[in-house]
């Protein structure tokens, strides 16, 4: 039988046990590493040989890591920043650079931010590509996963280890089909009107429903959607209102009018926000540069 020792691991192994933890299956880990099902079973039978543990067993019509995967997951995130650090300790040339940055963002902030940024990124490096994942409810656990490197989101994970910057602040504005009515001017305008809102996963209301909840404000709600993408479908062609960020104009909303809230609102804030352990990685130094200058 073949012994293995330490020098027969590599920083691919690493981050092969990290993907399919995170993803949960092989075949999302495939996807998500751009080679094939095959391929990530054999490295994995290569790391478990290594390792001499079975890494993942079956449950339901899925696969969960062993106790000894997860542990050496842990393991495999901190030997692979430090080996980010080797490659570009010294000099940082972004020319040279080949690496995909992985940024969660919900679709107003990957619309309204990430085109410029990679513009902007490939202007000097080429070789540089985006990975766009959905932000949701926005965790610490996320960006200590290895894979992450941003995360754009209005509600910074109260943590130590994690960092944030404020981007930019936005109002928010009652959306409307101006062929179907007006802009309501009153509370009693308001409340009496359809509405959509949006419910990011798992169940985070916006900051704006929250806070017309506490008011008092009575709406009904005709639909909850899951992200902004599909408000537009709703109200185009009916009376409903929805009350959502006002950039949304720029995008996935451009065509409905917006009118002011008929009442005080806060203004929204978005920040960047990542682990600290890039806070000194000139790569994801001037990564944020590029984003801070959106």
């Amino acid at each position: 039988m073949k012994k293995f020792d330490h020098l027969d691991l590599d920083g691919h192994l690493l981050h092969l046990l990290s993907t399919v933890i995170e993803q949960g299956s092989v075949t999302a880990a495939a996807n998500a590493l751009g080679i094939t099902q095959s391929a990530v079973s054999h490295q994995l039978d290569r790391l478990r040989a290594i390792v001499g543990d079975a890494l993942f067993v079956k449950s339901g019509r899925g696969i969960v890591p062993t106790a000894r995967a997860e542990a050496l997951a842990l393991q495999a995130q901190g030997l692979l920043t430090q080996l980010q650090g080797f490659v570009h300790s010294g000099a940082f040339e972004p020319a040279r650079l080949t690496q995909c940055f992985t940024i969660a963002a919900n679709d107003l902030q990957r619309d309204l931010l990430l085109p410029g940024l990679l513009n902007r990124l490939q202007a000097q490096a080429p070789g540089v590509t985006l990975r766009v994942v959905p932000s949701d409810v926005p965790s610490a656990d996320m960006l200590r996963a290895q894979d992450c490197q941003l995360v754009i989101s209005p509600r910074p994970p109260d943590a130590t280890d994690i960092k944030h910057k404020r981007l930019f602040a936005d109002n928010y504005r009652v959306f409307y089909d101006p062929q179907m009515r007006k802009a309501p001017r009153s509370l009693k305008a308001y409340e009496a009107a359809e509405h959509i809102t949006v419910v990011h996963q798992p169940r985070r209301s916006l900051d704006i429903d929250e806070l017309l909840l506490k008011k008092g404000v009575q709406r009904r709600f005709a639909a909850t959607l899951s992200s902004f993408a599909g408000v537009a479908a709703f109200v185009a062609g009916t009376e409903r209102l929805a009350t959502l960020p006002g950039l949304l104009r720029q995008g996935l909303l451009r065509g409905l009018a917006d009118a002011p809230v008929p009442f005080d609102t806060p203004d929204m804030p978005m920040y960047a926000i990542w682990h600290v352990r890039h806070q000194q990685d000139p790569v994801h130094i001037w990564l944020r540069e590029h984003l801070f200058a959106s």
